[in-house]
């Protein structure tokens, strides 16, 4: 055996230390080394890093970029922390199988009730214990163990024409015979209208419900088809006088460039909260964006931290003031077209409980041939 000197070995010994000490110092300051070239740290938008450093935090989410992005700068800038989204139109179940426990998702953010829920009844999330998240939103709007939360609302509406004398109305009220050739409304099997047509089963029952998608179906001046813009459109076009849609898109449209189609479509319509009829405390249908905590989180901590900022004040008077969604923490200043559309008071009904009743809605719609 080769003999080694003092020397060589108190350099080696030095060297040891040092590299030692170097780590310690990175990891005490929460630093990571840079991630070699062609590692998943360094992928594009498609295939995200599993950013595991202090300073990240990896996003799978399904709503539109220009939608969330200002909110995703807004808590960068505030916290440090890098947001690594990736924009997923659809897919969202089947990638987080495909990934299973080495997923770098860390947080889930959907839009609808029902994508939220499959999410978390397929186990690819874990509860969060969250005063923060508690105080800012309502317990009828977030899971019961911690395991998702409601970020903004969006209230599905009564489009109706500017001129119509119109005093209080009813979801029921859609069905009424006087309304017949009057009505517009986008495809019943649309996730925004079984979500609906759900509630009215929580409320009222499926049989009822049954008569009521019939009558309905009855009244539609066109083919269920379309978007909900296409509704506002469509009552200025004189082809109908009222249909339902969301009310943020009234947001868009009526703060849209002076002249422009849909400024027009927007001016000419009024907005109307609905209630449910059968329903002993009433209250306007809400669906949501929401977002949850994926189950094998790796920066579970600035997840959580990404939550609790898009509840705070300035994330959601950006999701009022940018997106025209209903901030779902009370005393949120609205944008003034939103705010225009009066007091909005949700129906108590937890969204648990009307997505229990989404397939049955699917159904129905089918079984009266509604979208035909």
């Amino acid at each position: 055996m080769t003999p080694v000197n003092r020397t060589t070995r108190a350099a080696r010994f030095a060297g040891m230390l040092t590299a030692a000490c170097a780590a310690l110092l990175l990891a005490a300051c929460g630093q990571q080394p840079a991630a070699p070239e062609g590692s998943a740290a360094g992928a594009g938008a498609d295939a995200p890093a599993a950013g595991t450093g202090a300073g990240e935090v990896n996003l799978y989410t399904t709503r539109e970029p220009g939608l969330i992005q200002p909110l995703l700068d807004a808590f960068t800038d505030s916290t440090g922390i890098q947001v690594n989204t990736v924009f997923l139109k659809d897919g969202l179940m089947e990638r987080l199988g495909a990934e299973g426990e080495r997923s770098p998702a860390d947080v889930l953010m959907t839009v609808d009730t029902g994508n939220l829920l499959d999410v978390v009844d397929a186990g690819y999330t874990q509860a969060v214990d969250s005063d923060v998240l508690e105080e800012a939103i309502p317990a009828h709007l977030r899971g019961e163990e911690g395991h998702w939360f409601t970020l903004s609302l969006r209230d599905r509406v009564l489009y109706a024409d500017k001129d119509l004398e119109l005093d209080g109305f009813a979801y029921e009220d859609l069905a009424d015979p006087q309304w017949k050739g009057r009505v517009c409304i986008r495809s019943g099997q649309h996730p925004y209208n079984t979500s609906l047509f759900a509630a009215m089963i929580a409320h009222n029952g499926a049989e009822a419900t049954e008569e009521w998608l019939r009558g309905v179906k009855d009244n539609l001046a066109r083919k269920a088809a379309g978007g909900d813009r296409d509704v506002a459109r469509d009552i200025l076009a004189g082809i109908c006088d009222i249909g339902i849609a969301n009310a943020y898109y009234v947001g868009r449209m009526k703060n849209a460039e002076e002249g422009s189609e849909q400024r027009q479509w927007g001016d000419a319509i009024q907005v109307i909260r609905p209630v449910f009829a059968g329903a002993e405390d009433g209250g306007t249908h809400v669906n949501i964006s929401g977002a949850a905590i994926a189950a094998n989180a790796p920066n579970r901590g600035n997840a959580v931290a990404l939550l609790e900022y898009l509840v705070s004040d300035e994330a959601q008077s950006m999701y009022a003031r940018a997106n025209y969604e209903y901030p779902v923490k009370a005393g949120v200043e609205l944008d003034p077209v939103v705010a225009s559309f009066g007091e909005m008071k949700i129906d108590p009904l937890p969204l648990t409980e009307v997505a229990r009743y989404r397939r049955q809605a699917s159904e129905l719609v089918d079984k009266v041939g509604f979208d035909n």
